[in-house]
């Protein structure tokens, strides 16, 4: 009887483990909505490690991208050009940043009440003192349903209503603040066009002071 409950308990086991390895990685990675202090921390410039220093290369591409960031400050954001938000992309690649599911109003750039804490959360994280000085492009994207023309300007039109919600509510200086739209273009989601994952504002911290 002993011999056969270990085998059962062994099979059971084996089971349980199939199971977890065939589990769509959407629902292992599922996490809660991000805190003030989540956000923070995303966003925080990564402190160099002691002993090491800036080489001249990587100080020259720094000044280069704070005087790129400089020109966008207090831009409309239909002002930018296709090579602006391309370069606005580049610089997000290697800087700190978040991605937040902010979600809308259907075909609407008001802000959904069940959104409002995450931006508050935002809002509370942009004006922590170690945040405080730095500059953050937020970054608008819908999902693959509907033309590009359409999704541009709802994409653009996003991040200008996060913009002022962050101005109007938590007193960030909007020179800190700059916005654009990629539309549909930069899917999160790519097998799953029309997945929520997509509706989101991406926040980039750009320049930090």
């Amino acid at each position: 009887m002993s011999a056969y409950l270990g085998t059962l308990k062994f099979k059971i086991a084996c089971s349980v483990i199939a199971a977890a390895l065939v589990m769509p990685a959407s629902t292992a990675l599922a996490q809660q909505n991000p805190s003030s202090q989540d956000i923070v921390n995303a966003l925080r410039p990564k402190a160099l490690t002691r002993g090491l220093s800036i080489s001249p290369a990587d100080e020259a591409k720094k000044q280069q991208t704070e005087q790129f960031v400089d020109t966008l400050r207090n831009r409309a954001t239909r002002s930018l050009s296709n090579s602006e938000r391309q370069q606005i992309a580049s610089v997000a690649e290697t800087r700190p940043r978040i991605d937040l599911e902010i979600r809308f109003d259907f075909n609407s750039a008001n802000i959904a009440q069940s959104a409002i804490p995450d931006v508050n959360n935002l809002g509370k994280a942009l004006s922590d003192p170690s945040l405080k000085n730095n500059t953050f492009v937020l970054a608008g994207h819908t999902d693959g349903v509907g033309g590009e023309e359409f999704n541009q300007d709802l994409s653009n039109r996003r991040a200008d209503a996060v913009k002022s919600y962050l101005v109007d509510k938590f007193g960030v200086a909007p020179d800190h603040l700059v916005t654009t739209g990629y539309g549909k273009s930069q899917l999160k989601n790519k097998n799953n066009p029309s997945a929520p994952e997509n509706r989101r504002v991406e926040v980039v911290n750009v320049a930090e002071k």
